[in-house]
């Protein structure tokens, strides 16, 4: 089994970690391909960066679709451009942010999220609101530093760590979702020290699309998620465009 794990951010250090925390959870017959576009911005942080890293994006899915790829994982926390990448592909397509809070769902009956700068908050009550999961979200707190201090300050961990405590204390949640591939290698730390479950998206997000995978369950094709229809596209955009 090959799954691409796409770092939307053009951030390699980045790409590097989130693939590590990947391979580390995959079964061993699994093949993990960590990668990022060439084009788009360093980190993610609001619409505008969601927006211009979509297209990032559905080159790889678009890449993957000539490498024999089985599954994806759409590795930053918003699940930027999840439904149109799924409509490129019939394999699974699995964002960090879904995967995060099913995977809560199934082991508490609360969670909190813990996230970077609070103008994404509302991001993630978006899609906290858009997968029904508003009846198990606690809370969304923010650390406010950027996701770039995550690659660079050795003390952010403290700074997380405590967020968590304050989420443990305060918000009466049965666990805690790390809101930003950044932190994936973060998790077994945190929960030794808080004795909850603390989930990473990445890690989640594999086991996902291995299962997925492994009951031979593929995107549908009817409906919204089939491929896109056929039509030109101008300008810079003219090499996406669809021929199916």
């Amino acid at each position: 089994m090959k799954i691409k794990v796409i770092n939307p951010n053009t951030t390699s250090s980045m790409t590097e970690k989130i693939g590590a925390i990947a391979r580390s959870v995959a079964n061993p017959e699994t093949e993990i391909i960590a990668c990022n576009p060439n084009m788009g911005p360093v980190s993610i942080e609001g619409h505008y960066d969601e927006a211009l890293s979509i297209v990032g994006i559905l080159d790889e899915i678009r890449k993957g679709e000539t490498e024999c790829i089985d599954g994806y994982v759409i590795a930053c926390f918003g699940d930027p451009g999840l439904l149109a990448a799924r409509e490129l592909t019939k394999a699974p397509v699995i964002g960090i942010a879904e995967a995060a809070m099913h995977a809560a769902s199934l082991i508490a009956t609360s969670f909190s999220i813990v996230t970077t700068l609070s103008r994404t908050k509302i991001i993630a009550r978006h899609l906290v609101d858009n997968y029904g999961m508003s009846h198990l979200c606690r809370q969304i707190r923010a650390i406010d530093l950027p996701v770039l201090s995550l690659e660079a300050d050795s003390e952010i961990k403290n700074i997380i760590l405590e967020e968590c405590h304050q989420a443990l204390a305060e918000d009466e949640c049965g666990a805690i979702i790390l809101g930003c591939s950044g932190m994936a290698d973060l998790t077994t730390q945190i929960s030794a020290q808080l004795g909850i479950p603390v989930i990473d998206g990445v890690s989640a997000a594999v086991k996902f699309v291995e299962a997925l995978v492994g009951l031979q369950l593929s995107t549908s094709k009817t409906g919204d998620l089939a491929y896109p229809i056929a039509k030109p596209y101008m300008g810079i955009l003219s090499s996406f465009e669809c021929d199916r």
